[in-house]
């Protein structure tokens, strides 16, 4: 996967999307998913993208705390969601 360091910034690269910060977070924002959904199952990555990111956590490969931060993020509405609710 590269020398590439990870960082979110870069990560987006790697999956070639937008990488300025602007476009991470309307990426967030627009791509927030249920609590119990797999970042990896989403349906709005491509079939390289998906790869790229199930490689990355099952290898535990230095991408992966990165990839976890982006779950995180893609996550947060819900997971707001269920704390408020309890």
């Amino acid at each position: 996967m590269g020398r590439t360091t990870p960082r979110m910034t870069n990560l987006f690269r790697q999956l070639g999307l937008p990488a300025d910060e602007d476009s991470i977070e309307k990426f967030i924002h627009d791509h927030q998913l249920e609590i119990d959904a797999k970042m990896t199952e989403a349906p709005f990555w491509t079939e390289a993208q998906r790869q790229f990111l199930a490689e990355a956590l099952q290898m535990d490969a230095a991408w992966a705390i990165t990839v976890d931060q982006l779950s995180e993020s893609l996550h947060e509405d819900a997971v707001k969601a269920s704390m408020g609710a309890k």
